[in-house]
């Protein structure tokens, strides 16, 4: 079995590119706190990079962005290729299933009506809107 579920913070907005065959693609890094804090007192964080696919991928560039809370669940993916020095390089990821917002910040510059809509727009029902957080300190 190979299940993964995170809760955490988009590092920076997505990046939403497409295939040369057309599919959206976004690739964001999630930061998830561990759950206990270090020696020091403080907390600390693992940056997970994320991957999705489809009209997810296109949802999550239009209305994610440095800051907002999410949670997703999918699968792990370990991946290889030749970097340009020749060296084989490995990538290990999550490939998302489902993304679920937990709370969202506004763009920069963003109207509200841009903003995460109530309904998910005849997309996938695995986007929920779940709160409204203003006060993220991101």
């Amino acid at each position: 079995m190979n299940k993964v579920i995170l809760i955490g913070r988009l590092c920076r907005d997505p990046d939403l590119k497409n295939t040369t065959t057309g599919k959206a693609v976004a690739t964001f890094n999630l930061a998830v706190d561990r759950r206990f804090k270090n020696k020091d007192g403080q907390k600390e964080a693992d940056f997970v990079p994320i991957v999705v696919w489809g009209k997810q991928a296109e949802f999550a560039g239009q209305y994610l962005s440095k800051g907002s809370q999410i949670g997703v669940s999918g699968r792990l993916q370990v991946r290889s290729y030749d970097a340009q020095d020749g060296q084989r390089r490995y990538v290990t990821e999550v490939v998302a299933d489902e993304i679920n917002f937990i709370s969202t910040k506004p763009k920069e510059g963003a109207k509200r009506s841009q903003q995460v809509p109530d309904e998910p727009m005849g997309l996938d029902a695995d986007f929920h809107l779940m709160a409204n957080d203003d006060d993220i300190p991101f």
